[in-house]
């Protein structure tokens, strides 16, 4: 599990919990910590555009808008930072999670939160500077302080490779029944090369359980050349494979 700060809150369970924009079984690097976190907590209060199963921890929803019934700014993975309007208007009482958040922490009596536009915000941000020199400046990835990597080689484990296939990757595209229909959203698999495949005894199309920790799934196999030696791939984001751990941790595989 990723040393971060979201993870830490997550590995060492915290009283209460906000979320926004999560489902935590299928948007999280460990969904089954994740879950075990939240049924922990003493509250979870969910901003959310979707109710769904993946929610039944949280004791409160606060309907949000999708970003595409909202505007905003986001910056891509390349660092190109790109504004948008909302394509039509909130459904019903749903109101964007910016304006939801200034009126708790209103609510709250904090400090620093008196907008009224998401232009305000992003102005402040940016200071009347161009968004990419304060990219630049601010947010490269610029590699300043080198790291020793240990590697440790383990024989006789199986590794995960965990991916979450393109439209499965958010609350949004998840729900969008056409591109769940593509070839780039197929049942879950476990990919795995021939010299797996033989020494499991199975073929294309058996099915194996693969177990991690207290979490287990029943997948069909699918040849994956490409694999290196003790690697098999399961993919996360669906409901077949939302108990199991670690997007890159150890996994058991045994035939069905």
């Amino acid at each position: 599990f990723p040393v971060t700060i979201a993870g830490t809150m997550l590995e060492q369970p915290r009283k209460a919990y906000v979320l926004l924009n999560v489902e935590p079984e299928f948007d999280c690097a460990n969904p089954a910590v994740a879950t075990e976190a939240m049924q922990k907590a003493e509250s979870v209060i969910a901003l959310t555009s979707y109710k769904s199963s993946a929610l039944d921890c949280a004791e409160v929803l606060l309907p949000i808008a999708p970003f595409t019934e909202t505007s905003g700014t986001r910056m891509s993975m390349e660092g190109r930072v790109q504004s948008f309007k909302a394509a039509v208007k909130p459904l019903g009482e749903a109101r964007p999670a910016w304006k939801v958040l200034r009126v708790l922490a209103n609510t709250l009596g904090l400090d620093g939160f008196e907008y009224e536009s998401s232009d305000q915000i992003k102005n402040e941000i940016f200071g009347g500077e161009k968004p990419s020199t304060v990219v630049w400046n601010r947010l490269n990835n610029n590699l300043r302080i080198l790291f020793d990597v240990k590697v440790q080689h383990k024989s006789k484990v199986l590794q995960r490779l965990g991916e979450v296939p393109q439209f499965r990757m958010d609350s949004v595209v998840r729900r969008a029944n056409p591109l769940q229909k593509t070839k780039l959203v197929s049942e879950p698999v476990v990919g795995m090369n021939e010299k797996l495949m033989a020494k499991l005894k199975v073929k294309e199309g058996d099915l194996v359980v693969v177990k991690q920790g207290a979490g287990s799934a029943k997948l069909k196999v699918k040849l994956d050349a490409g694999l290196a030696k003790g690697t098999v791939r399961v993919p996360a984001g669906y409901e077949q494979t939302a108990a199991l751990g670690e997007l890159m941790g150890e996994i058991e595989v045994v035939k069905a």
